[in-house]
């Protein structure tokens, strides 16, 4: 029950958090959407020996924080789940790759280069896409997604899952302290309720969307949902943020970072 409070709270925050003031948050949601893209495909495009170019990376980063004044040690806290996965993937590099650099007369393996370059890629994609949902709201983000022409059912359902998803919390977090009530001493579900109780929850969810969906056709919704608003135009300031930051990823992604720390370091460029 624990778990489903806090993945409910975490919800919560970031949807607050979508509606702040900062200029990140004033930003045209298309901007930012096309940023992330642009950042993680740069992301992707690096070797996996480019350690100290890709860390260069990081500079877009620290500015997106900056600028939307979200806590850096808050979105570090987010990669909990996701930094293990990205662990386990890389974990057999450091056995199969063999050879190795030599750095500053130092000898390193590089098969634990390319598990943190892998480690990096997967921090600085997931680092991006949180600034992304942290500053910017659903609804804008799927107005984004039809102003790049995706079909406009991919998108419904992208907002629907993302809505539904809080559904099913709440009802799951309501059967389980029912649960509870019912069985004070136990700890946790007990497994011959399991069946039961993921019955009840599909047809208490499968209810409630049923009352959504009919709410959602009283108020005039015929298959797509219009995501407008205040966000219909493009002003100056967000063209000079776009070009900007587009012009520092260049910079970041071109600028030949393994020379110079060759030239500090000595020994074979990475």
């Amino acid at each position: 029950m624990k778990n489903l409070n806090s993945a409910l709270q975490e919800i919560t925050q970031l949807n607050t958090s979508a509606h702040g003031s900062s200029v990140m948050h004033k930003l045209h949601p298309l901007a930012k959407l096309l940023l992330t893209i642009m950042y993680i495909a740069m992301l992707m495009s690096f070797g996996k020996y480019q350690i100290f170019a890709l860390a260069g990376m990081s500079i877009y980063l620290f500015i997106g924080f900056h600028l939307s004044q979200l806590s850096f040690k808050e979105g570090l806290w987010r990669l909990r789940l996701i930094l293990p996965l990205v662990s386990m993937v890389g974990l057999a590099n450091p056995f199969f790759d063999s050879h190795n650099f030599f750095v500053g007369g130092w000898t390193i393996n590089a098969g634990w280069i390319s598990f943190i370059t892998l480690m990096l890629k997967g921090i600085f994609a997931v680092m991006s896409s949180y600034l992304l949902i942290a500053t910017t709201t659903i609804e804008q983000i799927c107005y984004a997604l039809r102003l790049l022409h995706l079909p406009k059912i991919l998108v419904t359902q992208f907002l629907l899952t993302y809505r539904y998803l809080t559904l099913l919390l709440e009802q799951a977090e309501t059967i389980s302290q029912a649960y509870a009530l019912r069985a004070p001493k136990q700890k946790g579900i007990h497994f011959k309720a399991w069946g039961t109780l993921a019955g009840q929850l599909l047809l208490r969810s499968i209810d409630r969307a049923n009352v959504l969906y009919d709410s959602m056709l009283l108020r005039g919704y015929h298959g797509e949902f219009y995501y407008g608003g205040t966000f219909a135009a493009w002003s100056k300031k967000d063209w000079r943020y776009l070009l900007s930051m587009c012009l520092l990823l260049l910079l970041l992604r071109l600028l030949p970072w393994s020379l110079l720390y060759t030239k500090l370091l000595g020994g074979k460029v990475l």
